[in-house]
């Protein structure tokens, strides 16, 4: 079979009609072939142009690699023949009513309307985004139990309902059912105005503002022809770097405080604010907000700001290593970290799992080594991979992170930084034209995909948060274990509800 499956740079603004258009046998085999070679799905989503439904998948390899079809009413499941492909034509299915023959388990994603207002694949009498019937998963025996927990939750956090299907205290299955806050930001990406994009972008996930605020930016400067400065490619590097920082060193003091160590609970929630607030100093929002925008960046770093962060990270640096040695060295942290909750390389490759949770399956791949933007590309970013997939690998990797961010704003602060900054953004996107942006956020591969039309506009814009590969990792991570080992898996991997329910 000859490969028609196009090339694309990570962030390249390409006309829509460069794009091959298959017939949709040959777009499924030679998707399927890419993703059971070794490949990875990065995109696949449905979208409507010219009265008619149509797919469009982005894969990776050593590159990143587009096609696309008309899309079937109905077609045998990709993810009969080649598992990564599971959750997107779940949503596809649930999005535009197509409905793929075969798919092993095809329920909803995230009760959601479909597009088309055709007959819903699920066998549900609705046609509106509020939840309708939901059938879990159910294991039968005398002595089989279940426990339910959430959508509402005793914390600070959005809804998410788990299904435990129990006997004694082992999990036998571990469904996870989201979608409870539905918000349309996909939808209201397309329909807002130009200018109110990268607000709402940023705002896709608080704690991964600056993630998604990047990938959006640099999508909006590819479909534009905007240039970004290297000092704007510094700063919005060192705001990603602080970013993962603060996440990575939250999640090692919850993980303490899972195992009763208070001593590094308490110290990385003190650190973890004193990063966030180098967020702070440098754009006046803890969480990045209003740091990034298509043509650079709204804050300059001048030199009394560039000598406090370094001050301030020179200061924290000794004291994040010592907390990491004291969690790491303490025999019943280990003892309960590791072992638990492990996900086999094999189980994670078919899952798709990326960021921390893949790279703790032996999985090295990260978008900053391996399709670098910004200024990742002057920098070293090693491989952290761990192989034995449970609680205690997705917890180092964390650790060993946050010491290299800390050693790469190191780097980028030891020389000024000029740059010119940005007030107003107003980009003009192509007409007719495709983009992909891929980002390395703190939970893992991060994307951004826009379609525009003949004027422009924006005909279909597709985010893929981490989270959407990954909470099926943590289902995983429960099989087989007691279910009083759900908190400290759950933190471990620390997903998304509102990066998943777009």
């Amino acid at each position: 079979m000859t490969m028609t499956f196009k090339p694309i740079a990570n962030g390249e603004s390409i006309p829509f009609q460069n794009i091959p258009c298959l017939a949709f046998d040959d777009f499924a085999d030679q998707a399927v072939d890419i993703v059971a070679g070794g490949g990875k799905v990065v995109h696949f989503f449905a979208f409507q142009m010219d009265g008619k439904v149509r797919l469009l998948a982005v894969l990776r390899t050593d590159t990143l690699l587009v096609a696309g079809c008309d899309a079937p009413e109905t077609y045998s499941a990709l993810s009969a023949r080649c598992e990564p492909f599971h959750m997107f034509e779940r949503e596809i299915a649930e999005q535009y009513g197509i409905r793929p023959e075969g798919h092993p388990w095809l329920k909803m994603v995230r009760y959601h309307a479909n597009c088309r207002g055709v007959e819903d694949v699920f066998g549900n009498d609705y046609n509106e985004d509020i939840p309708g019937r939901y059938d879990y998963y159910c294991v039968s025996g005398d002595e089989i139990h279940e426990v339910a927990v959430g959508p509402v939750h005793a914390g600070v956090i959005e809804p998410g309902h788990f299904r435990f299907n129990c006997i004694g205290e082992r999990v036998l299955n571990l469904e996870i059912q989201l979608g409870y806050q539905h918000r349309g930001v996909e939808n209201l990406l397309q329909t807002a105005a130009v200018n109110r994009l990268a607000f709402i972008a940023e705002n896709t996930a608080g704690d991964t503002s600056l993630g998604h605020s990047l990938c959006h930016a640099q999508a909006m400067e590819a479909l534009s022809g905007i240039q970004v400065d290297p000092g704007a490619k510094i700063i919005r590097t060192i705001g990603l770097e602080l970013e993962r920082i603060a996440n990575h060193v939250g999640d090692l003091g919850a993980l303490s405080g899972d195992v009763a160590f208070l001593p590094p609970a308490n110290y990385c929630g003190r650190m973890r604010g004193d990063f966030l607030n180098m967020s702070l100093l440098l754009c006046g929002n803890r969480f990045g907000k209003g740091l990034v925008r298509p043509g650079g960046v709204r804050f300059p770093m001048n030199d009394e700001n560039r000598r406090d962060l370094t001050a301030r990270i020179g200061e924290l640096k000794p004291q994040v290593q010592h907390t990491i040695e004291l969690l790491f060295s303490t025999s019943s942290v280990r003892s309960r970290f590791e072992g638990c909750g492990a996900v086999s390389r094999s189980d994670a490759e078919k899952l798709g799992l990326v960021g921390p949770a893949g790279r703790a399956c032996g999985i090295a791949y990260d978008v900053r080594r391996c399709f670098p933007t910004e200024h990742y590309d002057q920098l070293d970013i090693p491989e952290n991979a761990e192989p034995t997939g449970d609680v205690y690998a997705r917890a180092k990797v964390r650790a060993d992170e946050v010491i290299q961010s800390i050693e790469i704003i190191e780097s980028l602060l030891t020389d000024p930084v000029e740059t010119e900054v940005i007030d107003v953004a107003d980009p003009h996107p192509a007409p007719d034209s495709f983009v992909v942006t891929l980002n390395e956020a703190w939970r893992g591969e991060l994307s951004h995909c826009i379609l525009t039309d003949a004027d422009g506009r924006i005909m279909r814009y597709k985010i893929k948060d981490p989270s959407f590969h990954n909470w099926n990792g943590l289902s995983m991570s429960l099989r087989d274990t007691g279910i009083s080992d759900f908190p400290l898996n759950n933190k471990s991997y620390n997903l998304s509800y509102c990066g998943f329910d777009l």
